[in-house]
């Protein structure tokens, strides 16, 4: 009786009662045996057809009040509620769903573009002549066209962060042991990247053979980046250091193209304008402004975290910087 009761407060099962006067009706019995009809209890699980069922039959029932309709919010079975929906400073509907008001910001462009790490010890002119090694290919292959330029940088600037803080939240896990905020830090890092990429991708339409690119360049970078990660965290976040050097010097060249109207500095894409809080009237060079104001931020992280392993210390030992862009 008592689980009976516990599956009606549930409410996801049915009980049913088979009394003796019933007629003898063979039903499968669980894993598909016959089993006939006796006294007893039947629980039988509700289907998902029949709790979508059940969830209209309530909104039609609830949807009106004195002949007027009125909304209903159905909870998901497992409580998970559907948030409310968000409204701007203005009034007007959020429409993003892959962040929220309280995430976006105003990019901080009076940052020093012009600091650069001049390497000394061997790691750092390794870490700094890979990165200039790569950048021949890409000047070869993307020439000036910098909308897709800068779709290829993001997809592969985007990678670190997330692999370094995919490392030290498991080194966390083995050791037991706090990571002074640099998971978050990181984490933070791979997805402003991707966010430069999701707003590069409405000014830009790769071809083909750029996605298939794409596709092989991030399975070879992920797999070097990790393992060199493993091997040298400092000559890791050097590299991305350099790479960031990098990007700022691509998007500098960029915007010398949209001042001198090689490019059409086309209106902002939606998605920027609310992620950085731009004006409604922003264009694309102030979105690659921001973009590049972002990629200052982390050269200063990578670096720092960098400087951080050359000093003897592991990176948990230092409060990361998290928030900084």
């Amino acid at each position: 009786m008592a689980g009976s009761a516990l599956l009606r407060h549930v409410g996801g099962l049915r009980v049913f009662t088979a009394t003796a006067t019933s007629s003898a009706v063979a039903r499968p019995f669980l894993a598909g045996g016959d089993a006939v009809a006796v006294p007893g209890i039947w629980v039988r699980l509700l289907s998902t057809s029949s709790v979508a069922a059940t969830e209209e039959a309530a909104k039609a029932e609830a949807g009106k009040v004195g002949g007027e309709k009125k909304e209903v919010v159905v909870n998901s079975y497992w409580g998970i509620e559907q948030s409310k929906k968000l409204v701007r400073e203005d009034g007007t509907e959020w429409k993003w769903s892959c962040f929220r008001p309280w995430e976006t910001y105003s990019a901080d462009t009076s940052i020093d573009l012009t600091k650069h790490h001049v390497p000394k010890t061997l790691l750092d002119k390794i870490a700094y002549w890979t990165v200039k090694s790569l950048r021949f290919p890409t000047d070869i292959f993307f020439q000036r066209r910098y909308g897709c330029r800068a779709m290829m940088l993001e997809t592969v600037a985007a990678v670190p962060g997330m692999v370094g803080g995919m490392l030290l939240h498991l080194r966390s896990l083995r050791r037991f042991e706090q990571s002074g905020g640099w998971i978050r830090a990181l984490l933070e890092e791979a997805e402003n990247e991707r966010m430069h990429l999701m707003t590069f991708m409405e000014v830009a339409n790769p071809r083909w053979y750029e996605r298939a690119l794409v596709i092989t360049v991030q399975g070879v970078f992920f797999n070097a980046y990790f393992l060199g990660y493993l091997l040298s965290p400092k000559f890791a976040h050097r590299v991305v250091g350099y790479l960031e050097e990098e990007a700022i010097h691509s998007y500098t060249e960029f915007l010398k193209d949209l001042e001198a109207g090689k490019i059409e500095n086309v209106a902002a894409p939606a998605i920027a304008i609310d992620y950085w809080r731009l004006p409604a009237d922003a264009t694309l060079k102030d979105v690659v402004t921001v973009v590049r104001a972002d990629e200052a931020h982390h050269r200063d992280v990578n670096h720092f975290a960098s400087d951080i392993h050359y000093q003897g210390m592991e990176l948990k030992q230092t409060p990361a910087p998290i928030g900084y862009h």
